[in-house]
């Protein structure tokens, strides 16, 4: 359905509730390298509880190998730097969503290589940083599995 992309995370129960989410909305989740845990970590398995056995993990060493072994029909970028609310995006099936490691964010050089409707952004008040990364995941791929019309849930 959907590619989640997590770009070098760094916190292990933040990957384990997007291992969860993935799970249950029948997305895949992609983990680029290098990773500040190990995947076997007890709180990675904690926060995912048993939906690994129900998950599609897989680990790329670099953004460039995941994108030539997958092919996404588009790579869309969330940031706190993007303009576009991601509300304002139509999602098709087979987009990747990409998420940049909690303590930076995607980095600059490589949001500056896609276009601006390819950069989403969720909604904050102002001097607000930043979101959780397993909280922004969900909101941003409910969304889009919203509008494709949660194809497989129940």
């Amino acid at each position: 359905m959907f590619h989640v992309v997590l770009y070098e995370p760094e916190i292990p129960p933040n990957t384990g509730n997007i291992i969860r989410l993935c799970a249950n909305s029948g997305s895949t989740l992609h983990l680029i390298h290098p990773l500040g845990f190990e995947l076997s970590e007890k709180q990675v398995r904690r926060a995912g509880l048993d939906y690994h056995a129900m998950a599609c993990v897989h680990e790329y060493r670099s953004l460039e190998e995941f994108q030539q072994q997958v092919q996404p029909n588009r790579l869309l970028a969330c940031s706190t730097r993007a303009r576009q609310h991601y509300t304002k995006c139509q999602f098709t099936a087979g987009d990747a969503l990409l998420f940049g490691p909690e303590t930076r964010g995607l980095p600059q050089a490589l949001l500056d290589q896609l276009p601006a409707d390819q950069l989403l952004r969720i909604p904050m008040v102002d001097q607000s940083r930043s979101l959780n990364l397993s909280n922004a995941t969900a909101i941003i791929l409910y969304e889009a599995w919203r509008q494709v019309g949660f194809p497989g849930a129940l």
